[in-house]
């Protein structure tokens, strides 16, 4: 499965414990410094595709205000590619660092 920004975000948010799809949007957001905010039709097909990669699984339901909540964690698996993938970003601006050097960095309050 490709991980996309979005995914790699929700795989974060389950790392750290399991979530209901509105818990997931606010860690996505609180993790990106308010930069991704998931709409539900992105934010279940993300899900939709880690569940069918075997990355994560629902793993229960309540009711709360008459609402249905539907709880997702990870899997070994998922634990496994979200570690991979921070390893491989880390590794990538490592070497972007060395590229364009510390002067790349944007101003004080300035905006890449």
């Amino acid at each position: 499965m490709r991980i996309t920004e979005q995914s790699y975000l929700v795989l974060l948010a389950l790392a750290e414990e399991p979530r209901h799809g509105y818990a997931i949007v606010q860690a996505v957001r609180d993790l990106s410094d308010g930069e991704v905010r998931l709409g539900a039709g992105t934010l279940y097909g993300v899900l939709d595709r880690l569940v069918a990669a075997g990355w994560a699984e629902a793993s229960g339901e309540e009711v709360v205000d008459g609402r249905l909540r539907r709880y997702y964690r990870l899997t070994g698996a998922g634990r496994e590619a979200v570690a991979a993938y921070t390893d491989r970003l880390a590794a990538l601006a490592r070497r972007a660092r060395r590229v364009v050097g510390p002067a790349a960095r944007p101003a004080s309050g300035g905006a890449w």
